[in-house]
C-alpha cells in the first residue's frame, strides 16, 4: 500500500511540477529565515547559562514613576540595607566600570591590558569562573588585590601560574590574588582582569543617592520574587527618602515623589541579556525579537497556505481517482493518510534543503549580528522540525479532509471543482496570503521612512570631521594634561580648532545631578566644558550670551542650559536669564547667562535631556573627570593630519597606550544600527514574503484559469475579445486583492503605530505606503494572473469544442 500511495505522489509531483517546485521553493524560503531567527534568539537566550548559580542571581532595576522609564543605579547605603532587612536578600555585588583598560608593568614586560572591570569585593560569588591558580578568598579584599583571567596572566607572565606576582599601573602596585579561566560559553560578564574602585566605594560608602553602580542580588531559594519586590520599595527605596527627606525640608513621600525609585524590578541573571528593563551592558529588546520571529513564522505560514490553495485547486485533477478508490473500499482515513505522506514528503525535502540553505547562509548572518553561532545546538533542529510537523498537518490535512468527505458518485463526477466550499477555501486562504504581504509592504515602508527621517533630522550640532579622542592613561590632574595637550596639538598642520565636553554625542558617558528651584526640582546632565564647546559644536544660542573667560563669573557660577532645562521647569525664555537656582553638584546659587537650542547626545529613540554647561573649574570635582579631548579637522587632508595626531600622541602624550579616538558623526551614526538592521530584515522578508505569494498566486491561477479553458473557447467562437477574455480571468483576483488590502489597512496601521510610539521622534503616521501597497498588490496581480490569462486566450479552439 505505502509503495502505491509513493508511487500516486510521484506521478502527482511530475504531473503538477511547477507546483511542487513552488511549493519546494516558498517551504525552503520560509524555514531557512525561520532557522536563522530562531538561532539568533536562541543565543540571546543562552547568555549566563553556565553559571551555576543563575538561579539565586536577579539583575536589580528600579521604576521611576515620575519620568516613567527604569535605571540601574545604585548607592552602597541602599544594597547594604537590602542585605541586613530583608531575610531573602542573602549578598550583592557592584558594578562600578567595565571595558577599562591600563598600561601594566611587571618585572619582565609592560603591556596595554584592556576590558576589565571595576566590581566590589564579592563578584566571585556570584561569577564563579574556573580557579586556575591562587584562591577566591579575600581576592578583591584590599586595595592592591586584582585577579587576572588566564589571558592576562600568559600576556604578562608568559604562564598562567602568576598568583602571588607583582603588577604596576595607575601609580600603585597590585598584587595577583587569583587567575582565572573565563567561559567559553555566552556571557556578557568577561572581564580580562578585575578590582576593587576601593577610593569610589570609600567616597560612596555613605551617600544615599550616589547612583554610580549597578547591582546583583543573591536570593534564598525558592524566594518569593514579587515579594522580595514589594519588600525593597518598602524597606530601602522608602527608607532612603525618609534619611533624605530632611535636609531638603520636605515629606518622604514627596521626595519619593520627586527623586524615585518608586518601583523595583527583579530579573532572573539568565534573562538579563534578553528581557531586563534596563542592564548597564545595554537592555535587550525582547520586541524586536518577537516580531522578527513573529514576521518569520508567517513566511512559513504563506508556504503553507501556497500548498492548501494549490492542492484544492488540484482537487478536480483528483477527484476521479478519488471517486475510483472510494468505489473499490477505500476508507477515508486511508485517503487521509495518503495525501498527509504526499504533504510530508514535500515538507521533509524542503527542510533538508533548508538546513544545508541555513549553513550556507549563517556566516553572512553572523556577520550581520556580530555573533559566532553555529548549527550544534539540538533545539533549533527540534523547534524547527516541530513547525515542518505542523506544516504537515495543516497544509495537508484541510485539503485531505476536503477531498476525502465527498461521495464516490460526486467525486466521479467532479463536483468538487465546481463545490461552493472548495471555492470558498481558496479565495478565504488567497485573501490571507494577500493580508499579510500587505502587512509587510506598509511596513516595510513605514519602516523605511521612520530611519530615514532619523538619518536626516537635524540634530542641533555639527559632527562632521570632529575627532574625539578618550584619554586612556590616568593622570593625577587631567585638567593640567588638558590644558598642555590642547595648546600643542594646536600645532599640528590640518587642526582648525581644540576644545573638550562632557556630554558628547555618541560617547553615553555622562553624569546626572538635581537641580532645585523653590518647591520644585528636575533631574537634569551636567555638561562640563571648554569655554568654546557650544561654538565649537556649532550649537546655536536661542537668548542671552555664552561663556566669557574673560568674565570671572563664567569660571565661578555662570552656566547655560538647552530648551528641555527651561521646559521641564515650565519657565519661559526671559524669566529663565533672570533665575537663580541650586544646580545639585554645589551649594551655591548659579546664574543662567544663555539658552542654547536643544541637540541630541544620545539616540533619536529618546527625548532630549535637560543639561546644564558650565566650565569644567567651576567645580572641584569635574575638573577630575576630563577624559577627553575633541579636535576639528580641516577638509583637505583629514587622512594625513589624523596620522600626524596619531604620531603626536603615542610619542608626546599616551606612550605605551591605545590611540583611542573616532569621528563624533560616525559614532552617532552607531546608535541607528539597530533601526539600519531591523530596516534591511524587514525589507529581505519583505521580498521573501512577495516571492512565496506570488508564486503562490501564479500557481493558482494557472490551475484555476486551466480548468476554465473550455468556457474560454467557448466565449472566443462567440466573438469575445483577447482584451475581454483577460478582463474576465483576472477580474476575480482583483477583487479579492482589493479586498485583502482593505482589510489589511487598519491591522497595519495599528501595529506600525506601536512600533513608531517606542520611538521619541518619529514620523506622523504616513498615508502613502497604505495606497502604495494597494497599488503595487494590484498590478502584482494583474500581472501575475495576466500572463496566463493571456495565454488562454492562445487556447486551440477544436481541441476543447470537438465534442460539444
Amino acid at each position: 500500500m505505502l509503495k502505491n500511495w509513493l508511487k500516486i505522489a510521484f506521478i502527482n509531483y511530475k504531473k503538477n511540477w511547477l507546483s511542487t517546485i513552488i511549493n519546494l521553493f516558498g517551504l525552503t524560503i520560509g524555514l531557512t529565515g525561520f532557522m536563522l531567527i530562531l538561532m539568533h534568539w536562541n543565543d540571546e537566550e543562552s547568555f549566563e547559562k553556565w553559571n551555576p548559580k543563575k538561579d539565586q542571581i536577579y539583575g536589580l532595576q528600579s521604576y521611576y514613576k515620575k519620568d516613567n522609564n527604569y535605571g540601574t543605579g545604585i548607592s552602597i547605603p541602599m544594597v547594604d540595607r537590602a542585605v541586613k532587612v530583608i531575610p531573602e536578600v542573602k549578598d550583592y555585588v557592584l558594578f562600578h566600570a567595565a571595558g577599562v583598560g591600563y598600561k601594566m608593568s611587571t618585572k619582565n614586560k609592560t603591556a596595554y591590558q584592556k576590558d576589565g572591570m571595576l566590581v566590589s569585593e564579592n563578584f566571585f560569588n556570584f561569577f564563579p569562573f574556573k580557579l586556575i591558580s591562587g584562591s577566591y578568598k579575600n581576592a578583591l579584599k584590599g586595595e592592591t588585590s586584582i585577579a587576572i583571567s588566564t589571558t592576562t596572566a600568559k600576556n604578562l607572565f608568559g604562564e598562567t601560574n602568576a598568583a602571588g606576582e607583582s603588577i604596576k599601573f595607575d601609580n600603585k602596585n597590585y598584587v595577583v590574588t587569583a587567575v582565572y579561566e573565563l567561559p567559553e560559553e555566552n556571557s556578557v560578564v568577561k572581564p580580562e582582569f578585575v578590582i576593587l574602585p576601593f577610593e569610589q566605594m570609600k567616597n560612596d560608602k555613605e551617600g544615599w543617592s550616589n547612583f554610580n553602580y549597578g547591582s546583583m542580588l543573591m536570593l534564598s531559594k525558592n524566594a518569593e520574587i514579587k515579594a522580595v519586590q514589594e519588600k525593597i520599595v518598602e524597606e530601602v527605596y522608602k527608607y532612603r527618602a525618609k534619611v533624605s527627606s530632611g535636609e531638603l525640608g520636605i515629606t518622604p513621600e514627596k521626595y519619593l515623589e520627586l527623586y524615585g525609585p518608586t518601583d523595583s524590578l527583579l530579573t532572573p541573571l539568565d534573562e538579563m541579556k534578553l528581557h531586563a528593563k534596563a542592564y548597564w551592558y545595554g537592555a535587550g529588546d525582547f520586541k524586536t525579537m518577537m516580531i522578527l520571529f513573529t514576521l518569520s513564522a508567517l513566511i512559513v505560514i504563506l508556504s503553507a497556505i501556497n500548498f492548501i490553495n494549490l492542492k484544492t485547486a488540484q482537487a478536480s485533477q483528483r477527484a476521479k481517482e478519488i471517486g475510483v478508490r472510494k468505489a473499490i473500499g477505500s476508507s477515508r482515513s486511508s485517503l487521509v493518510l495518503q495525501f498527509l505522506l504526499e504533504t510530508f514528503i514535500i515538507c521533509i525535502t524542503s527542510y533538508l534543503l533548508s538546513l544545508a540553505l541555513t549553513e550556507l547562509l549563517l556566516p553572512s548572518f553572523n556577520k550581520f549580528y556580530d555573533k559566532e553561532m553555529k548549527m550544534n545546538d539540538w533545539h533549533i533542529f527540534f523547534y524547527s522540525f516541530v513547525m515542518v510537523l505542523l506544516v504537515t498537518l495543516i497544509s495537508g490535512l484541510i485539503p485531505a479532509m476536503y477531498l476525502s468527505n465527498f461521495k464516490a458518485i460526486e467525486t466521479l463526477k467532479g463536483n468538487f471543482a465546481r463545490s461552493r466550499h472548495g471555492v470558498w477555501l481558496r479565495n478565504g486562504i488567497l485573501t490571507l496570503q494577500i493580508i499579510i504581504s500587505s502587512f509587510f509592504i506598509i511596513g516595510g515602508l513605514i519602516v523605511n521612512q521612520q530611519v530615514k527621517y532619523m538619518m536626516n533630522k537635524d540634530l542641533g550640532y555639527n559632527g562632521k570631521q570632529i575627532m574625539l579622542i578618550n584619554f586612556s592613561e590616568n593622570d593625577p590632574k587631567p585638567w593640567l594634561k588638558y590644558e598642555r595637550v590642547k595648546n600643542e596639538i594646536r600645532k599640528i598642520n590640518g587642526v582648525a580648532d581644540v576644545s573638550f565636553g562632557e556630554a558628547a554625542p555618541g560617547t553615553f558617558r555622562y553624569s546626572n545631578a538635581t537641580m532645585d528651584y523653590m518647591d520644585k526640582s528636575i533631574l537634569a546632565q551636567l555638561g562640563s566644558m571648554d569655554y568654546n564647546y557650544l561654538q565649537f559644536m556649532d550649537v546655536t544660542l536661542k537668548m542671552g550670551r555664552w561663556l566669557n573667560p574673560d568674565l570671572a563669573s563664567d569660571t565661578i557660577n555662570n552656566l547655560l542650559v538647552n530648551e528641555a532645562f527651561v521646559k521641564k521647569f515650565g519657565w519661559n525664555d526671559d524669566q529663565t536669564l533672570k533665575i537663580e537656582f541650586r544646580p545639585g553638584f554645589d551649594n551655591k546659587p548659579y546664574h543662567i547667562v544663555g539658552i542654547v537650542k536643544d541637540f541630541n547626545v544620545k539616540s533619536l529613540k529618546s527625548e532630549v535631556e535637560p543639561i546644564v554647561f558650565f566650565h569644567y573649574r567651576e567645580t572641584d570635582w569635574k575638573r577630575f573627570q576630563i577624559y577627553n579631548i575633541q579636535l576639528k579637522i580641516k577638509s583637505d587632508d583629514i587622512d594625513g593630519t589624523v596620522k600626524r595626531i596619531k604620531a603626536y600622541w603615542q610619542n608626546n602624550v599616551e606612550r605605551g597606550y591605545p590611540f583611542d579616538y573616532y569621528f563624533i558623526d560616525k559614532q552617532f551614526a552607531k546608535t541607528f544600527e539597530t533601526y539600519q538592521k531591523q530596516q534591511t530584515l524587514f525589507t529581505i522578508l519583505n521580498a521573501m514574503v512577495l516571492m512565496v505569494a506570488l508564486l503562490g498566486l501564479f500557481a493558482l491561477s494557472s490551475l484555476m484559469i486551466e480548468q476554465k479553458l473550455k468556457d474560454v473557447a467557448i466565449r472566443k467562437t462567440l466573438g469575445a475579445s483577447n482584451g475581454t477574455l483577460i478582463v474576465g480571468l483576472t477580474k476575480q483576483f482583483l477583487w479579492i486583492t482589493l479586498i485583502a488590502v482593505i482589510i489589511s489597512i487598519p491591522i497595519s496601521y495599528y501595529l506600525m503605530n506601536e512600533w513608531l510610539n517606542d520611538f521619541a521622534y518619529r514620523i506622523d503616521m504616513p498615508v502613502l505606503p497604505f495606497i502604495l501597497s494597494m497599488i503595487l498588490l494590484l498590478i502584482l496581480t494583474f500581472a501575475v494572473v495576466s500572463i496566463k490569462a493571456y495565454q488562454a486566450t492562445k487556447v486551440n479552439l477544436v481541441k476543447y469544442l470537438k465534442y460539444e
